[in-house]
């Protein structure tokens, strides 16, 4: 794609467009994402148009702008318009399916560990509401996807040995923590192999890999666009093909677009609907048009944001690279200041390259261990600077966080997985490697500290 007069190299060029302090150094983009100052210009000026003339802007024309919003997000991911509706963000989205679903008795649903917090307190929540049983593919990273694969299947074999009817899954399009890319092309073919609902929480997906829905084929797909796509918060899209359509009939709350089964009782229309007026949209998309009273400018500002990423940033391919790349090339830099690894598949060939890593988000090694009862530092795979205890090691991890916020002004996600604990790096277009090369040798300060035992709790 070529660039334009307005198009600013990647790097520190490119912070200009964005309004972070300029003390703050914005490494963990994956969390909560950022937008640019002129998406930021385009949100205000329609949260305008709502304050001066409420009643016609809400009734009446935000769902024109609306309209154009899903047009540009469905051209983006090779969908049609009447299959991608907006939500407020992931853990909404998947809710939202989850609940309409209405499990029965002797029906369950798979989910992979690790899975994202919510999501998985969502899972447990509903299985205390409704007749839904969860069951879980276990498994650490790193992992051969053909390993992946395998204990899935196994998972939905033992399902159906108890005498249950596997009906869905939900798996990561990138997983968050560790933030790696999931084979969920490979699993949702496997699903549809097997006859199981495919339910992809891509919260970390658009605006961040290639997405083709219609290669792809899922049975709901769900992404925040505030996180990669350059959007404000909260704004995700929901994809779902026509074909399950039927099966979503309210909203989280339920709201003006609810669809009641035929034997239900009578509701009161619409009051935001024209009853003379002819209709132009599929009961989905009406479903989803208007949620309870809320601030959705956020979804409109979809248009505005693909404008930026193709005039200022060069386009989606350009973006998706580079983002890549500095991700990957800082999270290199990192582990070699601390004498450790980047996660990525085991037992890779030489030239053969990480699937795990096709993201914008890497995780490093810290050389901080975690024992289990009885476990000395010679059984690890890896020799550790320290070995923290089961109860140390939260606290240490949310020192190092703590710390690298108020003293130099950044932060980091740092968790425990496996016996290790790690961090995780964002790539972005205002990102440089020197970025990740200064934090490396603020980590390797900090591990330093935490193995001389100078955090507190």
């Amino acid at each position: 794609m070529s660039a334009t007069d307005q198009t600013t190299p990647f790097g520190k060029p490119m912070l200009k467009h964005w309004m972070f302090d300029p003390s703050y150094k914005n490494l963990n983009h994956g969390s909560f994402g950022a937008h640019p100052i002129p998406v930021k210009n385009a949100q205000r000026a329609y949260m305008d148009l709502a304050d001066r003339r409420p009643d016609p802007y809400i009734r009446w024309y935000h769902s024109e702008h609306l309209i154009k919003a899903r047009e540009a997000v469905a051209k983006l991911i090779n969908a049609q318009r009447s299959e991608c509706v907006f939500v407020k963000n992931a853990t909404t989205g998947v809710a939202t399916v989850l609940y309409n679903l209405n499990f029965q008795p002797g029906e369950a649903l798979i989910y992979f560990e690790p899975v994202y917090g919510a999501v998985e307190k969502g899972l447990v929540s509903l299985q205390e509401h409704s007749s839904l049983q969860g069951r879980k593919v276990s498994f650490q990273f790193p992992i051969s996807e053909d390993e992946l694969e395998r204990r899935f299947r196994e998972v939905i074999r033992q399902t159906r040995e108890e005498g249950l009817k596997v009906r869905a899954s939900v798996f990561d399009g990138i997983v968050s923590n560790p933030g790696v890319r999931f084979p969920f092309e490979r699993i949702t073919a496997v699903c549809r192999e097997e006859g199981i609902l495919s339910v992809i929480d891509a919260a970390h997906g658009i605006g961040q890999i290639p997405l083709d829905m219609q290669k792809l084929q899922p049975d709901f797909f769900v992404s925040n666009c505030h996180k990669w796509l350059y959007t404000p918060r909260s704004c995700a899209i929901l994809y779902t093909p026509q074909r399950n359509q039927h099966l979503l009939r309210t909203t989280l709350p339920t709201s003006w677009g609810f669809i009641p089964n035929p034997e239900s009782p009578e509701t009161i229309a619409s009051v935001l609907s024209d009853p003379n007026a002819a209709t132009t949209k599929t009961p989905y998309e009406t479903l989803f048009e208007f949620v309870a009273t809320s601030d959705d400018s956020a979804y409109i500002c979809v248009p505005a944001a693909l404008e930026f990423r193709e005039k200022v940033c060069g386009g989606e391919e350009a973006i998706m690279s580079y983002c890549q790349h500095v991700a990957n090339e800082g999270a290199d830099a990192v582990a070699a200041i601390l004498g450790t690894e980047v996660m990525q598949e085991p037992d890779l060939k030489p030239g053969q390259s990480s699937n795990m890593r096709k993201c914008a988000m890497t995780n490093v090694r810290l050389p901080i261990a975690v024992a289990t009862a009885g476990q000395g530092a010679d059984s690890f795979n890896h020799t550790p600077l320290v070995v923290l205890s089961q109860e140390e090691a939260p606290n240490a991890f949310s020192w190092i966080q703590k710390t690298l916020t108020d003293e130099h002004s950044t932060f980091l996600p740092v968790f425990r997985h496996g016996p290790w604990l790690w961090t995780r790096l964002s790539g972005q277009t205002y990102l440089e490697k020197s970025d990740f090369e200064a934090v490396g040798v603020i980590l390797r300060d900090l591990c330093e500290k935490v193995a001389k035992k100078e955090f507190k709790a």
